[in-house]
């Protein structure tokens, strides 16, 4: 059985950002995020009735945005394509053939408590349900994450799988999203993967950084640079303007633990399906320091079929954005299917 090693030592390692006992600013700032349309809305100058906000959507998933994220939306504008994301309306209430509950076949590929393994030499480790928000198209809207959850059991079942099977040489930290969880919780973690010896690039993907940059702390930074692995972090911005001047410090700072930044994007109808919002969000995100890596056609779960954009457009959006940008700058149109060995090229 893989254990962890003494957390004593590796913790007073890592600086502490606040006074013991005391919450970190980020998770101050976590606990201040929006959880009411009503109160979102009227922050924006915007009337709910206009907007088909649903109450039954709120009930099935939730509202969440922190303050910092509602503050890059235009004041006035029903359109905004950050609130387009975050806003519950009725279209998600639609039953359409087609859509799922489990669109990626998450079920089908389990492992182990809170190990999905699709690819060969991969495994993806669901360290959390928790995140900061709640992205109306998430594929995940509907994941069982009290029961598949990595972290039951001190992280015993989901490690000694992984360390059962020596074709896996890369692990996924994913979620919900894993820098919602604790830097310590981090620390014990990776703790008890570096004792698996086939283990040899960690990848993290998470939307933290880009919805509360606060998160990108000290502590979160000392463990980064304390991983023996080389590090991927994949971000997820699907507009422009999703970056700010807090945002960019918080790239800056990644960057600075010597981690390759990726960013994916989810093709979204009235969010970024033009080619000007695509030729925005690459560039934006490449002078944040993020390269474009995959701009993903929809994942067809349950309730979020009014987001889709058909293959046809996607195509041609994207060789717009070929025409217009070098090659580094395009990202990779692909497609989730269960049962493949890789994501699909569209």
């Amino acid at each position: 059985m893989i254990t962890a090693g003494p957390l004593s030592m590796q913790l007073s390692a890592f600086p502490r950002t606040q006074s013991a006992g005391a919450p970190a600013r980020w998770q101050q700032l976590w606990r201040q995020a929006l959880r009411d349309p009503q109160q979102l809305l009227a922050q924006l100058g915007l009337d709910p009735a206009t907007l088909g906000v649903s109450e039954a959507a709120m009930a099935q998933f939730a509202l969440r945005v922190p303050q910092g994220f509602v503050a890059r939306m235009r004041h006035g504008d029903a359109s905004d394509p950050l609130l387009r994301q975050v806003l519950p309306i009725d279209a998600e209430m639609q039953v359409v053939p087609g859509f799922s509950f489990d669109a990626v076949g998450d079920g089908a590929a389990k492992k182990a408590t809170g190990v999905i393994q699709k690819y060969r030499g991969r495994a993806l480790l669901v360290a959390t349900g928790s995140c900061a928000i709640n992205c109306r198209y998430c594929f995940r809207r509907h994941f069982d994450y009290g029961a598949e959850n990595a972290a039951k059991g001190g992280w015993r079942e989901a490690v000694q799988a992984i360390a059962d099977d020596v074709d896996i040489d890369e692990v996924i930290l994913s979620g919900g999203d894993p820098l919602s969880l604790a830097t310590h919780k981090l620390v014990e973690l990776t703790a008890a993967l570096r004792q698996i010896p086939h283990v040899r690039r960690l990848r993290i993907h998470t939307r933290l950084p880009i919805v509360l940059p606060e998160r990108v702390d000290d502590e979160l930074l000392a463990w980064l640079r304390s991983l023996p692995w080389p590090l991927a972090i994949v971000v997820h911005a699907n507009h422009a303007n999703e970056f700010d001047a807090s945002v960019d410090g918080a790239m800056a700072r990644l960057r600075s633990t010597g981690a390759q930044l990726l960013n994916q994007a989810v093709l979204l109808r009235g969010v970024n399906d033009s080619v000007q919002a695509l030729q925005d969000l690459s560039e934006r995100s490449f002078a944040a320091g993020v390269l474009p890596y995959y701009l993903h056609q929809l994942d067809r779960v349950e309730g979020v079929a009014h987001f889709e954009v058909d293959d046809a457009q996607a195509k041609a959006l994207v060789a717009g954005l070929t025409a217009r940008l070098s090659g580094y700058l395009v990202p990779k149109l692909v497609r989730e299917l269960p049962g493949d060995p890789s994501k699909r090229p569209v």
